[in-house]
């Protein structure tokens, strides 16, 4: 078994916490990513997995075995990194077949080995070629190649794509999921880029300043934020965020340019936050556009429009806040034009002011 356990995990660098108190588990053969901003501790944790950084406090497993105090070397792990780090006087295969060749494989093995993952990464045809003149996107297949080749418990991926154009982001970003699929290697993939977490992980570990934020699918992280920070870092474009409170009479959501009627069943969740000060969220895919505006229906102008294709995102200022609606049809508005806005209650997000908690994760 590879499952990956922290428990009760800290990493400190003098005063500086950078990660603080994680319990995370990556399962047996799943693929997990760490997401978040500079300096969340992701790229910490993978090191401190991989054996480069010393734990400050804590136990960490690789199936049953504690390895804190285990050399790297001996882990049973492989990396692969966002620099390739590859041979450049050497072949496609030569770079492949080096970790095996340095622990002394028999030549047929590495034949074997090499060959596999040469076929696995469409490296076949470079077999002979030095990877100097080769393409990003080839150097870093290359990169891949040499990491799996030696079959490890466990595969480390530290911002592997993220210097490659969008294209070539697409093709490996879909080559990497079938290939860990096809391995069926327990793998922690760190990112600061919530599209790449989101497209390849089964599950995401979102952190912000070295705590671990929520742990879900991307399915889930994306429907049922735990808090504001985890809502406004997933989607794309971001969750909109406005300022209200639930009125003193609880039949209504208020704010500063806005209110909306509440049904019995939504605002029974909500009893206890009369007079609160609440952040409403709501997606821009949710949040819907009507050109000619009822009377009793909020407005607002259109500050900018985004065309993207046959589909487009509408910028529209309401009172101090500029909020995000994406279309599927291409509307044809005109910046200026007066819009209704329409606030579907079964696609709010409400979070505590304060704690940043997500009240309602999102309305039946």
């Amino acid at each position: 078994m590879s499952t990956i356990r922290f428990e009760h995990v800290w990493k400190r660098y003098g005063p500086v916490e950078a990660v603080k108190d994680l319990n995370l588990t990556c399962e047996d053969g799943e693929f997990l990513s760490l997401l978040g901003p500079s300096g969340c501790g992701k790229t910490s944790s993978l090191r401190m997995l991989a054996g480069l950084e010393v734990i400050s406090e804590g136990d960490l497993f690789i199936g049953e075995r504690r390895i804190n105090d285990v050399p790297p070397k001996d882990r049973d792990i492989a990396m692969v990194f966002e620099d390739y780090a590859l041979y450049p006087h050497m072949t496609v295969y030569n770079n492949i077949a080096f970790p095996l060749k340095i622990r002394k494989f028999q030549a047929s093995l590495i034949e074997e080995r090499v060959n596999r993952a040469m076929d696995i990464l469409g490296l076949r045809s470079l077999r002979n070629q030095n990877v100097q003149g080769l393409s990003g996107g080839a150097q870093q297949r290359i990169s891949i190649g040499r990491a799996i080749v030696r079959d490890p418990q466990v595969l480390l991926m530290d911002e592997p794509i993220s210097h490659l154009d969008s294209a070539h982001k697409v093709e490996l970003r879909g080559e990497l999921k079938r290939l860990q699929r096809s391995l069926g290697v327990s793998t922690v993939y760190v990112t600061h880029d919530q599209v790449e977490a989101m497209a390849l992980a089964d599950r995401v570990a979102v952190m912000n300043l070295g705590v671990l934020q929520q742990l879900g699918t991307p399915a889930e992280l994306y429907e049922h934020p735990a808090n504001l920070f985890v809502a406004g870092f997933i989607g794309e474009p971001p969750m909109n965020f406005i300022p209200c409170e639930v009125d003193p009479d609880g039949r209504r959501l208020m704010g500063p340019d806005f209110e909306v009627s509440l049904s019995q069943g939504f605002l029974g969740r909500l009893a206890s936050h009369k007079g609160s000060r609440l952040t409403l969220g709501i997606r821009p895919a949710s949040l819907e556009i009507d050109a000619t505006p009822s009377d009793n229906q909020p407005r607002g102008k259109v500050f900018a429009v985004e065309p993207r294709g046959d589909s487009a995102v509408v910028m529209v200022q309401m009172g101090q806040h500029r909020l995000l609606s994406e279309s599927a049809q291409n509307l044809g508005l005109q910046e200026d034009t007066v819009v209704g806005l329409s606030f579907p209650e079964d696609q709010f997000h409400l979070f505590d002011s304060e704690t940043g908690v997500n009240l309602v994760a999102k309305a039946d």
